[in-house]
């Protein structure tokens, strides 16, 4: 029999761990909540083992409910390690959320939100909250995940911040990766990394399927290079398969006798430090065409062939060393002592003892070809000289082939997009879909996280270390942001589940595994020495108090919509249900988070945390949390802000909850009614009286605020230094009120269509949108509206306006969502809201798919003046969301 305390506070996401951890795994013990902690619990097979003891030593937790978010009942928070005849003697256990607080001041209910005792054991003691796991068993090990998926999945193109890359979905992987030399005024450089200094003319997937296959093509200056990837699985493979590449290298040099000669390193790499073993006849490669041989236990023996018809040159080069990050350091410097001693451009062909990379430099006269082959498994009986040459000449030509018609088809089942475009903007969908599939990077590490302020935590460093933890997922930009970011990961996967639901549903699964104790999600993932060479020093550090927009929600929700509306197969609904099952208790306490640390001093109110109250740098201090980095907010942050846009998130959250405990027929628990949430925050009236401006007709956030701020330069003395800064200056005392600035946020009640479509409102909605003096441009939305005081204004000396002007293609995205919907219900302004739709979407579209062709890549933003891409290029993040616009693939509410 499970005995539950009924004065326990459910709704925090602690209590929801631990009320998870009684219904999974206590089914069969008599056991009393009121003397069980979450934190007690390790993250997976948990066995308990009651105890009645008093706890030795007591640690709050910083993030315990406040009852006034939008879902509280008021009462004192988590009791349950209180002594018996401490604890009151009954409690309400339903959601009152009208009267919440109605008598309370805000610092009152603060107080009441007093840290809660519990119990510990000496290894938990010595563990911070924050790098703490959620103590339930992870998505990730659902048998759905296992088995033929996992192998599937198991090789990939997963190294996406360098030109071309491949590891294994492991920890300690085998890795391999292309280097070439490029040719830029009579000078050679070393090509690896993605980085925009290269000046690539174009590079990206045009087609790949997230799978076994992938097509990329690459311009540097005169050279064209064209990479293909193959995976196939036969009878004899080793774990995973065995896989293909396949290198073509065109010139358009001329007479340039340097650029007739093409010069390519493919390297292996070992992260275990395991030894490799080198061909025995690497310098004469026609005669034996291994290149390289060893033993994994993942994979068992292994080998790595090289297949040419060019007459090609080898030579290669051994090295030992714990990381690869620095690899192309040391290929251009063997390369560097190789040409002055013997004025020769190749590697020395020389072994380091126990070699666990090996570079092998592949020259020859372009036009140059070459096919290597991974094959794995090769000890005997095993096939090896039938399996080599089926992935190489003219068997890997019908094989890759086979491929692109294959991905073709898929592009059109998918999308079909043929009566609505033209080649060209066809050509750029495929580019869209192709460079976001071969995006996908696996990650592995440890996020590093700010030591909580006013905690007890002591470290010797500034940070705290996150478990070690595994990362599968797409990432926003090769060469500028080639990790996880949690706000943009959920409008990746609007794209990525319409193409491979496994593939989405084992990226969200991932990122949801990632959640600690508290509910809380790290926002920026920066896993392993490959990830972290490429972020700044300020940026590292993860703050356990911000948050970032919870757009995983939008696909749950799709997800839900789509089996509610018959859109998947009986199997695929079932795999989504287990799921959101799994899941539930996970969302359960990243909502809590959020609903909790996030919310107002109003009922129902909420805001950004992690904005800095003291800067003297920054004009408007910058939201990065919200995701609009820079956007106008309030010019003096306080605990009275009350943000726009977070509200609408969290009515998303709570409306996505409501669906999902109806799916999977979760009962809610105590405090924990999602459906008073939805009603509270998608109440009209109330988001009126709190950010309505009847004057204008506009939505605002809510704050402490003056628009007589500015930067002036001033004297300013540094290490006895005296430097002339950009200093910022307030010339009036700020004041509560709503925050008159005009742009995204702004449009975010529309965007969640709360608004009727009989209002008025939303016919001033549509005019803020149309019209060209405000937001509208021939190319897209503008992020802020000309009439702002800080329309395009640098926000430092050194940061340039980010969100102040430029058109963003998310949120053009979910505004044209909210334009179909409008423009397809019944209401007087169904026709304006259709004509708008029409010509935002051509808009759009136009745009993106020019500036393609005249650049060769998509775009992080476009300018709101002549539309030209700006910011970070080859940003298949959610810049291919213009393909569903292109599809008219919409979410829904």
């Amino acid at each position: 029999m499970l005995v539950l305390d009924s004065n326990l506070d459910y709704r925090s996401p602690t209590n929801i761990a631990a009320n998870y951890i009684a219904e999974v795994f206590l089914g069969g013990f008599e056991f009393d909540m009121a003397c069980f902690h979450a934190d007690s619990a390790p993250s997976s097979g948990y066995s308990p083992t009651p105890t009645r003891q008093p706890p030795e030593k007591l640690q709050g937790n910083p993030y315990e409910p406040i009852p006034n978010s939008a879902c509280s009942s008021g009462t004192t928070p988590y009791i349950g390690c209180l002594p018996r005849n401490e604890q009151p003697v009954s409690l309400s256990v339903q959601c009152c959320l009208p009267s919440l607080g109605r008598n309370m001041s805000f610092g009152k209910r603060k107080e009441k939100a007093k840290p809660c005792p519990k119990l510990m054991d000496a290894e938990e003691a010595q563990r911070p909250r924050v790098v703490t796991p959620f103590p339930a068993p992870k998505i990730m090990d659902l048998p759905q995940f296992q088995g033929e998926h996992k192998e599937s999945l198991y090789w990939g193109t997963y190294r996406p911040q360098v030109y071309f890359g491949i590891r294994a979905r492991t920890p300690r992987s085998l890795v391999a990766g292309l280097m070439w030399i490029g040719v830029k005024d009579g000078r050679y450089f070393i090509r690896h990394l993605c980085q925009d200094s290269d000046e690539l003319s174009t590079y990206g997937w045009t087609s790949h399927n997230g799978r076994d296959f992938g097509h990329q093509v690459l311009v540097d200056q005169d050279m064209t290079l064209s990479t293909s990837f193959l995976k196939h699985k036969e009878d004899g493979s080793g774990y995973g398969g065995d896989w293909a590449v396949r290198f073509n290298v065109q010139s358009q040099g001329g007479d340039d006798e340097v650029q007739k000669n093409g010069h390519l390193f493919f390297y292996l790499a070992d992260e275990d430090g395991n030894a490799l073993s080198l061909g025995r006849d690497i310098l004469d490669i026609h005669e034996d065409s291994l290149l390289a041989s060893g033993l994994r236990t993942d994979i068992g023996e292994w080998q790595l062939h090289l297949k040419s018809k060019a007459d090609l040159e080898v030579h290669y080069s051994g090295l030992r060393t714990p990381h690869i990050h620095n690899l192309s350091d040391l290929v251009q410097e063997n390369l560097a002592s190789q040409l002055i001693r013997f004025n020769r451009l190749q590697l020395p062909d020389f072994y380091e003892s126990s070699s666990n990379i090996l570079v092998f430099q592949i020259s020859g006269r372009i036009p140059l070809e070459t096919d290597i082959v991974f094959v794995s498994g090769t000890g005997k009986n095993s096939r090896v000289e039938e399996r080599i040459n089926n992935l190489a000449g003219v068997s890997l030509t019908n094989q890759l082939n086979k491929k692109q018609r294959e991905f073709d088809a898929k592009f059109e089942n998918c999308f079909q997009p043929a009566d609505k475009l033209d080649s060209n903007s066809i050509h750029v969908g495929k580019a869209a879909i192709g460079n976001m599939l071969g995006g996908i990077g696996y990650f592995y590490g440890q996020s590093k996280i700010s030591v909580p302020k006013n905690s007890n935590v002591k470290s010797h460093d500034d940070f705290l270390l996150y478990w070690p933890a595994e990362l599968y997922t797409a990432v926003p930009s090769r060469p500028f942001f080639p990790r996880g970011f949690l706000w943009d990961e959920g409008f990746h996967q609007l794209l990525i589940w319409r193409w491979d639901l496994h593939i989405s549903l084992d990226i969200v699964g991932h990122w949801l595994d990632l959640i600690n104790i508290d509910g809380w999600i790290p926002r920026e993932q920066i896993l392993g020495a490959e990830a972290l060479s490429k972020v700044p020093a300020e940026f590292v550090l993860q703050h356990s108090s911000n948050g970032n927009p919870p757009t995983l929600f939008l696909v749950l929700r799709d997800l839900v919509n789509g089996i509610k509306k018959k859109k998947f197969t009986a199997s695929e609904s079932n795999e989504i249900i287990s799921f959101l099952q799994r899941a539930f208790v996970r969302l359960e306490a990243w909502f809590q988070w959020y609903n909790t640390t996030q919310s107002g001093k109003d009922i129902g109110s909420y805001y950004w945390h992690g904005r800095d109250n003291l800067t003297i740098r920054e004009l408007n201090p910058k939201t990065l949390s919200s995701g609009l980095d820079d956007y106008p907010r309030a010019s003096h942050p306080t605990e009275d802000e009350r943000h726009l846009d977070l509200r609408c998130w969290m009515l998303l959250a709570a409306d996505c909850m409501v669906s999902i405990a109806e799916l999977v027929r979760k009962e809610y628990k105590l405090g924990k009614d999602y459906v008073s949430t939805s009603k509270l925050l998608s109440d009209f009236n109330t988001l009126n009286e709190m950010h309505f401006d009847h004057a204008s007709g506009t939505y605002f956030d809510f704050g402490n605020h003056t628009e007589k701020v500015r930067l002036s330069w001033k004297e300013v003395i540094r290490n006895n230094y005296v430097n002339r800064e950009l200093v910022r200056e307030v010339l009036e005392r700020p004041e509560l009120k709503l925050v008159p600035h005009v742009g995204y946020v702004s449009l975010f009640p529309f965007i969640t269509r709360i608004i009727p479509s009989e209002s008025w409102i939303l016919e001033k909605q549509l005019e803020l949108i149309s019209n060209r003096s405000v937001l509208w441009t021939n190319y897209g939305l503008r992020s802020l509206a000309k009439s702002s005081s800080l329309y395009m204004k640098r926000n430092t000396e050194h940061d340039a306006p980010y969100w102040r002007g430029p058109i963003w293609m998310n949120i053009n995205y979910m505004i044209l969502s909210s334009l179909r919907y409008y423009s397809l219900e019944n209401g007087p302004y169904t026709d304006k809201a259709r004509t708008i739709y029409e010509e935002l979407r051509q808009n759009l579209i136009r745009n993106v798919v020019e500036n393609y062709h005249n650049t060769g890549y998509l775009w992080e933003q476009y300018d709101q003046k002549q539309g030209k891409g700006k910011g970070a290029r080859v940003f298949t993040g959610w810049t291919a969301l213009v393909l569903l616009i292109m599809a008219e693939e919409y979410t829904e509410m």
